[in-house]
């Protein structure tokens, strides 16, 4: 049985390789719009499941609720540079500029999480329901992807 931080660290492991994928992309690119579509997938299927399954349960714990407000207000600021990508011709060299900010913005987030907010969260979180945490954020997944 994978934990909560198995989960989500198994997820970040594939959104790293696809956005290194995407900023390697050139403006004709036949592949480029189509890798956009997974990035984008797999960054806000991973937003909604974490929220309710790592950032929600965190809140209730006092010294949580900071870590979860930053942690989703970085999954809105991820939101925003993708909605611009959206609106940005995929040939134009300004997309591969607001691809490489989704990828720092994105590195810098995993690495919140992974660094600081599993550590924090794996003190308050009781073995059990760092299982259940983790069975419930797969499923979610799951269900987002089909």
């Amino acid at each position: 049985m994978s934990t909560i931080f198995e989960e989500i660290r198994k997820d970040h492991d594939t959104q790293r390789t696809l956005l290194d994928l995407l900023v390697k992309t050139h403006g004709d690119s036949d592949g480029r719009e189509e890798l956009f579509e997974r990035v984008k997938k797999a960054l806000q299927t991973h937003e909604t499941a974490e929220e309710r399954y790592f950032y929600n349960p965190l809140m209730a714990y006092d010294n949580g609720i900071g870590k979860s407000r930053h942690g989703i207000a970085e999954h809105h600021e991820m939101d925003e540079v993708i909605e611009q990508m959206e609106s940005t011709d995929f040939s134009s060299p300004a997309w591969l500029g607001y691809a490489k900010k989704l990828q720092d913005m994105a590195l810098h987030h995993f690495e919140d999480e992974e660094q600081q907010f599993f550590i924090s969260a794996g003190q308050k979180f009781e073995d059990d329901e760092k299982t259940r945490l983790g069975q419930e954020y797969r499923s979610e997944m799951e269900r987002l992807n089909s």
